[in-house]
């Protein structure tokens, strides 16, 4: 992907991620070594559980979105520095063998003023799974570079 800075972006643009599988095996790495609780780790107190069987950890379905991000370098090796997250939704767990689809809108953009070479994106991101049901949301802000010219 081309180096694109904060210059480059627009409002409203969107993009959609190649679809992506959690597998069993690495739900329970995972949450072995991040989040080990029942429903992440134990087949059978997860079928037992309110959930009826194995779920992802949160973290891991975000830290899968992440990893999402990176591989696909939307912004090509323009740096990037995360700044928050606000409005993280776990709407839906995440099952093996769920197929995960990320959206992320940019819904503002703003220019420092006090440091004109760089700004602040705001996106929304959904994530769907092969059922297009939301299965996570949330709003981040990153700050980018603008292109020198616009630093003027």
């Amino acid at each position: 992907m081309t180096d694109r800075y904060l210059d480059d972006l627009t409002v409203g643009e969107s993009w959609t991620s190649e679809p992506f599988t959690i597998t069993e095996a690495e739900i329970i790495a995972f949450a072995t070594e991040f989040d080990p609780q029942p429903m992440h780790i134990d087949k059978a107190a997860a079928e037992a559980g309110r959930f009826g069987g194995l779920i992802a950890s949160g973290w891991h379905v975000c830290s899968r979105v992440m990893r999402q991000f990176v591989d696909e370098a939307y912004f090509g090796n323009t740096p990037l520095l995360g700044m928050n997250v606000d409005a993280l939704w776990w709407v839906r767990p995440v099952r093996p063998g769920d197929t995960l689809t990320v959206r992320r809108e940019i819904i503002d953009i703003r220019p420092s003023k006090s440091q004109p070479d760089r700004g602040v994106l705001r996106t929304k991101t959904t994530v769907t799974n092969q059922d297009g049901e939301l299965a996570m949301s949330f709003e981040n802000q990153m700050q980018l570079p603008r292109h020198a010219e616009a630093r003027l």
